[in-house]
């Protein structure tokens, strides 16, 4: 019989746990046709995460639990599941119900019968969700598909279904800086989309600040494209040229109309713009080269604490 690994990264996450799991109950019991394994990431929780995890492994041997030694963030948490998820088919869905379960039995359908290699889910609509965090979050999809070969589609979710082969091929990126929604695009392979309405939480808060999904579209943008790059070579070009005609135009004045040279406020006022955009620029390349260290230094994208293998293990010792 074919299995399913269902990864669920977790932080701080007590509160929607048992809610999950019953929610979950209810679908595994509908896919008598393939084995539902639940494995649960916890990202570093504060709270009692981990040892609802426990008890939940302690309950039913479908969950199995990862534990890091610190919060080393989703994309971590999303990775050590794909590296120890073992079944031919591999889910990835948030813990908060915002993931509808309900639709993983007809996108375990689509991958067997239509010949798909990737179910993906999108949001339709953002119903419930504060607008100026739905206007910032257009707006990014809009912008990186611009300037990126890569196309992210918006509204994309990290919850889908993905067939061995896939996985394996995500697995093969071993990068420090992740944003899986552009791995996954930049793989390939044959995706079908299916969408729903926007759903709230089940319970607990969200983790995901304006600053932290700022840094995390930074992380996209600078792991799917040099257009930034590009402006700031552009931008210092131009200003090259500027400067040539201003002196030219200067010069000019002097010799034949003897003009004298503008005052200090414009002069202030110019250094004040040249010296900003050239820190721009500077920035720019900067995160590009902090991006570059941290890759060369080859530190594990996560860590390990405990696990439900180790706990098994220990108990037959």
């Amino acid at each position: 019989m074919k299995k399913i690994t269902v990864i669920v990264p977790c932080y701080n996450e007590q509160e929607a746990l048992p809610i999950y799991y019953k929610e979950m109950c209810k679908i595994m019991l509908q896919m008598q046709d393939v084995d539902t394994e639940l494995l649960f990431v916890d990202d570093g929780s504060t709270d009692g995460t981990l040892s609802v995890m426990k008890d939940l492994h302690t309950l039913d041997e479908r969950c199995q639990y990862l534990s890091f030694s610190r919060n080393f963030g989703k994309e971590a948490a999303i990775y050590a599941g794909l590296k120890n998820a073992d079944g031919d088919y591999v889910a990835i869905m948030d813990v908060d119900l915002q993931d509808p379960p309900e639709l993983l039995p007809k996108m375990y359908q689509i991958l067997e019968k239509e010949g798909y290699d990737n179910v993906a889910t999108k949001r339709s609509t953002r119903t419930g969700e504060p607008r100026i965090r739905s206007f910032l979050s257009e707006s990014f999809y809009k912008f990186i598909n611009r300037i990126s070969k890569t196309e992210i589609v918006n509204g994309a979710r990290d919850y889908r279904l993905m067939k061995r082969k896939m996985v394996d091929a995500v697995l093969e990126m071993s990068e420090y800086n992740r944003f899986s929604k552009g791995i996954f695009e930049w793989v390939g392979f044959r995706t079908k989309w299916l969408e729903y309405e926007n759903v709230e939480r089940s319970a607990g808060e969200t983790k995901w600040s304006l600053r932290k999904l700022f840094t995390y579209s930074l992380e996209g943008i600078m792991g799917f494209s040099v257009a930034p790059l590009s402006l700031a070579s552009i931008i210092g070009l131009l200003f090259c040229v500027l400067s040539f005609l201003m002196i030219f135009v200067i010069i000019v004045r002097t010799a034949v109309w003897g003009d004298p040279v503008d005052g200090w406020p414009s002069l202030v006022c110019i250094t004040f713009m040249v010296g900003g955009v050239q820190l721009l620029c500077t920035g720019i390349v900067g995160q590009y080269l902090a991006k570059t260290y941290l890759e060369t230094k080859h530190r594990p994208i996560y860590i390990l604490k405990d696990s439900s293998e180790e706990s098994c293990d220990g108990e037959k010792g």
